[in-house]
């Protein structure tokens, strides 16, 4: 077998998030994978009702970390898995089973050391890890570094992160006629439309901080001045404190005449270049013993299980996985011919971090 192989494997055995059964059956795929692979064999733990792959060691000092949970209902791509000539398509193949598939495969030749090391795939991440998040700040807090899977930015791996904070917001008015009498009712349309203006600018360009409203539903008939809306906020930033400014700012919204009820808040903390600069500097110089180019870095909006790691404490470096495009968007591709120098890189990389 060859990591393409199995990558097709993985990648066929569709795995959505909210699909419990389906991420029952890809973490049963994986853990086959694994033992058809390695010596020490992989198990499926159960952490708050969900499946999680591990393989190595309860109390690791090396973590490789990775979901393969992914955002595509199944049937979202026809055929499910493609190669054509260096491009591999297919649904989570660049975010992120192709990273799991690295992470696997640069355990050969070191599993004798599973002792010191884990492999460990959840399968909710796509929808904010409420589930795993406390076992990953467990993991984290004993381990000696955090090394995150998930695909790359060209190439380079990501030594920053936004952090992300999400909102529903509730207002509750009083129905009337909207045409014999809608001075007797409370439009909570119009209550709501003020409250975006003011979320939308809570945004501070200087931090990357963004206040984005995105789903918004009010009212239920025409002629119906509207009793009820809801809106739903998307929050990011490279800083915690900008973060908290906007959940306080959020928090305190209200109506002169709506009731306003908010729930939600700050689901995942900016992974900052402070938890990550000191192993992309041995990464960088691994890499360069092996002859490869400068790998690079870059920071990005989107957030990550890293983000977690880094919270609680751990050094991390995100990014290792695939070189490709197309996250979360239906020209998801990876690159094949990166599959095999990535899993030398980074087989390297952990055995010098284990020296």
């Amino acid at each position: 077998m060859t990591a393409l192989t199995d990558l097709k494997r993985l990648v066929e055995c569709e795995s959505p998030t909210e699909d419990l059964v389906a991420c029952n059956q890809v973490v049963d795929l994986a853990i086959e994978i694994t033992n058809s692979l390695l010596k020490v064999k992989a198990e499926k733990v159960m952490e708050n009702g969900r499946p999680v792959y591990w393989w190595g060691s309860k109390s690791p000092k090396i973590v490789l970390l990775c979901h393969i949970d992914t955002v595509w209902p199944k049937g979202s791509f026809t055929p499910t898995w493609q190669v054509n000539g260096d491009v591999a398509t297919g649904p989570g193949v660049f975010d992120m089973k192709a990273g799991f598939i690295q992470a696997l495969y640069s355990l050969v030749g070191i599993e004798h050391l599973e002792n010191q090391i884990a492999l460990v795939a959840t399968t909710d991440e796509e929808t904010g890890s409420a589930t795993s998040k406390d076992l990953i700040a467990r993991l984290a807090k004993a381990a000696d570094a955090v090394l995150v899977f998930e695909a790359s930015l060209d190439g380079k791996v990501k030594t920053g992160r936004k952090g992300t904070a999400m909102y529903q917001i509730k207002v509750t008015g009083l129905a009337s006629h909207a045409g014999l009498e809608p001075e007797k009712g409370i439009n909570a349309t119009t209550e709501i439309a003020k409250l975006v203006l003011q979320i939308a600018s809570l945004e501070n360009q200087k931090f990357g901080t963004t206040a984005v409203p995105t789903v918004l539903h009010s009212g239920t008939t025409t002629n119906t001045v509207p009793a009820f809306a809801t809106l739903d906020v998307d929050v990011r930033s490279f800083t915690k404190s900008e973060l908290e400014r906007i959940d306080n700012a959020i928090r305190t919204l209200k109506s002169d005449v709506a009731k306003v009820e908010v729930t939600g808040g700050i689901n995942r903390p900016p992974l900052e270049e402070s938890s990550t600069s000191e192993l992309h500097a041995k990464f960088e110089k691994v890499a360069a013993s092996l002859d490869f180019p400068e790998i690079g870095k870059a920071s990005v909006g989107g957030a990550s299980d890293g983000n977690l790691a880094a919270a609680a404490g751990a050094k991390v470096l995100d990014g290792l996985g695939a070189v490709g495009h197309g996250a979360h968007a239906p020209t998801e591709f990876i690159n094949v011919s990166y599959l095999e120098p990535r899993i030398k890189l980074t087989n390297a990389f952990i055995v010098e971090l284990l020296k």
